[in-house]
């Protein structure tokens, strides 16, 4: 599975930086696109860069030539993005996809993102509520960008997170399609979620939650 190239989106960010860390520690080849490069930290033999923005159709295209898997860990980010991100890159995404018939898409988002088995429970629901009062666009678009994906034949997964901390601790990690049990996810924890998503089948065109146990 280390043959596999990886296009990676959000690098730089506070999950993302975890999830390079740990793909490289386990010998993959990575190709990231990177908005800034200043703040790339991480320089390694194995990891290519691709400077530029999502929301360009061509940077997305140069990132997933040559790739097997498409993860994209992003955020916000600094500065902040516009509030439409998260369905203009997945847009640009899906078309490059495509065209290089990659089927397999692994992406992150909160827990405020409903699908159709959920059965939230109050405190989810809760949350859920208050990034709508606050985020109302960004967390309406983050609900859309599930919706492009369920309208996909792409084999994607959307996992659905509480508050990351950032730490290298590794701790065992609870799953779950309906509800999130924690109220945190370890960023080590998510990344080796995430590789170990390239060869499972059990969250294909699912949208898991996913915490600290």
């Amino acid at each position: 599975m280390q043959d596999l190239k990886i296009a990676l989106i959000g690098a730089t960010g506070k999950a993302g930086t975890y999830i390079l860390k740990a793909l490289l520690a386990q010998q993959f080849r990575v190709k990231a696109l990177i908005r800034n490069p200043e703040k790339l930290q991480i320089h390694h033999p194995s990891l290519e860069i691709v400077i530029g923005d999502v929301k360009d159709v061509e940077t997305v295209h140069a990132l997933i030539q040559g790739c097997d898997i498409m993860v994209s860990a992003l955020g916000m980010g600094q500065p902040t993005s516009e509030k439409t991100i998260f369905t203009q890159s997945t847009a640009n995404i899906l078309k490059a996809m495509k065209a290089f018939d990659l089927k397999r898409y692994i992406v992150i988002t909160g827990i405020n993102v409903d699908s159709t088995a959920d059965e939230k429970d109050v405190k989810t629901q809760f949350a859920t509520q208050w990034m709508y009062d606050n985020y109302p666009v960004s967390t309406a678009d983050r609900q859309k960008e599930y919706d492009l994906l369920t309208e996909s034949d792409l084999d994607w997964t959307l996992i659905r997170l509480p508050l990351i901390m950032q730490t290298d601790e590794e701790t065992p990690a609870g799953t779950s399609l309906i509800n999130c049990d924690g109220d945190q996810i370890n960023a080590s924890n998510l990344a080796r979620f995430i590789i170990e998503q390239f060869g499972e089948k059990a969250f294909v065109q699912q949208a898991p939650f996913i915490w600290n146990s």
